[in-house]
C-alpha cells in the first residue's frame, strides 16, 4: 500500500476509483488526509459548519471492507459533502439565522441516503448564506465563507461553503441547491463546475414553495465527477410528486459528444443586463470556443423574452421572503439588514398580487421554451460581475441597493422559473487572476446534453487544472 500524494483532495472520483481498485490506497486513507487537509485549510475559508470526522472515519471502515469482499458501490470510499439545509442523520439541518433553530434530522434526505448507498463517505456540512436567501457568502451564525482565490471576497451564496470547498480541495463531491442561482453562482465566483438540472429531474424532499423554482445538483471540480454524481442522485421518488419519472441517463459513459454542427445561441445580457466589460470580453472569448474550436454554429442572439425578467423575478424573490415577516419584531437586530429590507419589501404582498403574476410569469417561462426548442444551446454569462468584498450587497462601482443582489445574476434566476437545466463551467480569469463562468443551457430534460456541451469545453479549456493559491488568499 503506497502512501497517498499531499494532494489527495484533489483528486477526482474517477482517480480515487481507480486507486482503490489497484489497491494503491484505501478510502480510510483517502478520507482520513482530506480531513487533516479540511482542518489545515479550512480556518482561513469557512466552509464547514460541522465537520463530521468520527462519522466519516467509520464509513471510510465500511467502505474498506465492502472494496475487499467485492462489494463496493459506484462512489464506493469517494468523500462527498452536503450543503447544510438538507437532513443528515444526526446532525441539525441548519437554517443559518438565528431566528429559526433547525431540527436535529432523525434520518437522511432522500438524496444523502442515495449517495451513501452508493457508497459516499460523508464528511460534512457546508456553509450557506442566512435561510439560504442571497447571493452573499455570509451569515449569523457562521460568519463568513471566503472565497478561496480571496479571503473577504464572496464565495457565492447559498451553496457557498460548497462552491469554496470544491475549489480548495476539500474532495471531489458536493452537494448544492439552487433557487436563484446558488448552484451555478459559488462555481462562477469559485472556478468550478455546478449543474442545476431539469426541475424533477433529482428529488426534492420536502417539495420546496418556492413555485417549483428550487433544485438539488452536483458541484465539482470537473464534469465527469458532476455526471456520476447526477447519475446517482437522480431519479423518482414518491416523497416528490413533482418529480421526473424517467431513471437516471448513462450520463458519464454518454459524456463525449462533438459540438460540431451544433446549433449555439450567445446572448451577451439577455437584452437587458448590465454587464461588467472584463466578464464580457471573458464570456465573449468562450463563445469563440464553441465557434472556432468546437465548430459548433454559434449565433449572438438577443431574446425577446429576456427583459421580462427582472420585474418578474424579483416579486417573486421578495414575495419569497416576505413570508418571514413575523420574525422582524424580535429578530430584526440579530438578523442581515439585507434580508429585513428584502422581507419588508414583499411582506405587504396580496394573494391576487402573486397569482396574476404567476400567470405573467407562465407566459414567460413559455417564451422561453418556444426560444430553447430552436436550439442546441443557449450560452450566457453566468453574472456581471467577479468576486467582490463579502460585507457588500454589490460591488462598489455598482449602484447600491438594500438588498438586490439580482441585478448581477441576471442570467440565473430564469431558468430556475423556467425548470431547464443549465450549468456553470470556468472559462477564464480576470486580471486580478479571479475566476469567470460560462453558463450552458438547454431546453428540458437535455441534462446529458448539457454535460456533453459542458465537457467538450472543459477538454477544449481545462480550467478545472487551476488551483487557488490558499497562502496568498490568506
Amino acid at each position: 500500500m503506497t502512501n497517498l500524494h499531499a494532494d489527495a483532495g484533489f483528486a477526482t472520483a474517477a482517480d480515487l476509483s481507480q486507486r482503490y481498485a489497484r489497491g494503491d490506497s484505501a478510502p480510510t486513507e483517502v478520507v482520513k488526509a482530506v480531513l487533516d487537509r479540511i482542518d489545515a485549510v479550512n480556518p482561513d475559508i469557512n466552509a464547514f459548519s460541522v465537520i463530521m470526522r468520527e462519522a466519516a472515519m467509520a464509513s471510510a471502515s465500511q467502505s474498506d471492507r465492502r472494496l475487499r469482499s467485492g462489494e463496493a458501490g459506484p462512489l464506493e470510499g469517494i468523500p462527498v459533502t452536503i450543503k447544510d439545509a438538507f437532513d443528515v442523520a444526526g446532525q441539525e439541518t441548519a437554517t443559518n439565522t438565528l431566528a429559526l433553530k433547525g431540527p436535529v434530522a432523525a434520518t437522511d434526505n432522500i438524496v444523502v441516503e442515495r449517495l451513501r448507498r452508493a457508497g459516499a463517505v460523508i464528511i460534512g456540512k457546508t456553509t450557506m448564506s442566512e435561510l439560504g436567501w442571497s447571493g452573499i457568502s455570509r451569515n449569523p451564525v457562521t460568519g463568513i465563507t471566503h472565497n478561496p482565490w480571496g479571503r473577504g471576497l464572496n464565495a457565492g451564496a447559498s451553496s457557498a461553503g460548497a462552491g469554496a470547498a470544491a475549489a480548495a480541495g476539500f474532495g471531489p463531491l458536493h452537494l448544492g441547491s439552487d433557487g436563484a442561482g446558488s448552484i451555478r453562482m459559488p462555481s462562477h465566483f469559485c472556478g468550478v463546475f455546478g449543474l442545476k438540472p431539469t426541475y424533477g429531474r433529482v428529488p426534492y424532499a420536502p417539495v420546496s414553495n418556492n413555485d417549483y423554482a428550487t433544485f438539488i445538483g452536483p458541484m465539482t471540480r470537473t464534469v465527469a465527477d458532476a455526471a456520476l454524481m447526477l447519475e446517482t442522485m437522480a431519479g423518482p421518488h414518491f416523497l416528490d410528486h413533482t418529480s421526473c419519472e424517467a431513471p437516471p441517463d448513462a450520463y458519464l459513459a454518454k459524456l463525449k459528444a462533438s459540438m460540431k454542427g451544433k446549433r449555439v445561441a450567445f446572448s451577451p445580457d439577455l437584452g437587458h443586463a448590465r454587464v461588467d466589460d472584463e466578464i464580457a470580453d471573458i464570456v465573449r472569448g468562450a463563445a469563440r470556443v464553441f465557434s472556432d474550436t468546437l465548430q459548433a454554429d454559434v449565433e449572438e442572439v438577443t431574446p425577446d423574452w429576456g427583459p421580462l425578467g427582472p420585474e418578474l423575478g424579483r416579486f417573486f424573490w421578495a414575495a419569497l421572503w416576505g413570508r418571514r415577516s413575523h420574525l422582524l419584531p424580535e429578530w430584526e437586530d440579530r438578523m442581515g439588514a439585507d434580508l429585513v429590507a428584502c422581507i419588508r419589501e414583499g411582506a405587504n404582498f396580496s394573494s391576487a398580487e402573486y397569482i396574476d403574476t404567476r400567470e405573467r410569469k407562465f407566459a414567460y417561462v413559455a417564451q422561453m421554451s418556444s426560444f430553447l426548442e430552436t436550439w442546441d444551446y443557449l450560452i450566457t454569462p453566468v453574472a456581471s460581475v467577479a468576486a467582490f468584498p463579502v460585507e457588500r450587497v454589490r460591488p462598489a462601482h455598482w449602484p447600491d441597493h438594500a438588498w438586490d443582489w439580482l441585478a448581477w445574476s441576471e442570467f440565473l434566476y430564469p431558468f430556475n422559473m423556467s425548470g431547464h437545466p443549465a450549468a456553470s463551467i470556468p472559462c477564464g480569469t480576470t486580471r486580478a487572476g479571479l475566476p469567470v463562468g460560462l453558463q450552458i443551457v438547454s431546453r428540458r430534460f437535455n441534462d446529458l446534453g448539457v454535460l456533453q456541451a459542458a465537457a467538450a469545453f472543459e477538454a477544449a479549456v481545462p480550467m478545472h487544472r487551476r488551483r487557488p493559491d490558499l497562502a496568498r488568499a490568506a
